[in-house]
């Protein structure tokens, strides 16, 4: 494939956005890996939010940035994830996303919302947790953009294939999660709110495809943990990255196809 001089410049700075905002993000990745506690009654769950303080026990404000505070040893290694990676995974994220959709006006709600599905993931596998601040506005905020961008040229998709997308795919994940509350936690739920609109835009075709790559995705990667011997048949699974990485196989092939 013959990559013009304009789509390699806008792969280019795809990638440097992506790398730039993931290397914000260990620190929210930090504060909202909070594991969910008992509440005092039984059968209650209570959301503990987010971590207002470092390991130390030192106030941790803001939300964006390393995963240090200004009382902690400056030699000491950072308690999240390493920025690093979550940047040069953002980078990559980003680049793939501006190649597959080129100039079009939702590249750039693919651009904004790529680190916060970064940051869902890095959350989900620290934890097995999908914090609300973070799934709910996400469908409200995705739908509002695509809105946008269905009234600007050139776009290639549908707003209103968006909303049916992420009406049916929460329900059908809500269908999952109370036939196995286990195996399909809320919070899934409540992030297919937002992955049904991103997958809707381009068709019903890549509903479908997004959803079949996160279960195969998810059925994989839980058949080599049994194969290796790390993980039972009852061991809980976070299921949230691979939502999110059908939903970029989804978004990748909507988009190049479109």
């Amino acid at each position: 494939m013959t990559v013009a001089p304009i789509d390699a410049l806008l792969i280019v700075l795809a990638a440097v956005w992506g790398a730039l905002a993931g290397a914000l993000l260990p620190r929210a990745a930090y504060r909202f890996s909070v594991e969910l506690e008992e509440g005092d009654v039984v059968g209650e769950v209570v959301d503990p939010g987010w971590r207002r303080t470092c390991p130390e026990g030192h106030p941790l404000r803001g939300w964006l940035g390393p995963a240090r505070c200004p009382g902690c040893p400056v030699p000491s290694p950072p308690y999240g994830p390493g920025v690093l990676r979550l940047s040069l995974v953002t980078a990559l994220l980003c680049a793939g996303l501006a190649l597959a959709t080129g100039i079009r006006p939702e590249l750039a709600v693919w651009l904004l919302l790529a680190p916060v599905g970064v940051l869902l993931a890095a959350v989900d596998l620290r934890v097995r947790r999908l914090p609300d601040p973070l799934t709910l506005p996400l469908a409200a905020v995705a739908l509002t953009l695509l809105g946008v961008a269905a009234l600007l040229p050139e776009h290639a998709g549908d707003w209103t294939t968006a909303l049916l997308g992420a009406l049916a795919l929460s329900a059908g994940y809500f269908v999952l999660h109370l036939i196995n509350p286990g195996g399909m936690g809320f919070g899934d739920v409540k992030l297919a709110l937002g992955a049904g609109a991103v997958l809707g835009w381009y068709g019903w075709a890549t509903v479908m495809l997004g959803t079949f790559a996160a279960f195969l995705s998810g059925a994989l990667y839980g058949g080599a943990l049994l194969l290796a011997r790390r993980a039972g048949r009852r061991t809980a699974i976070p299921f949230g990255p691979f939502l999110i990485a059908g939903v970029y196989a989804g978004v990748l092939m909507g988009a190049y196809a479109a």
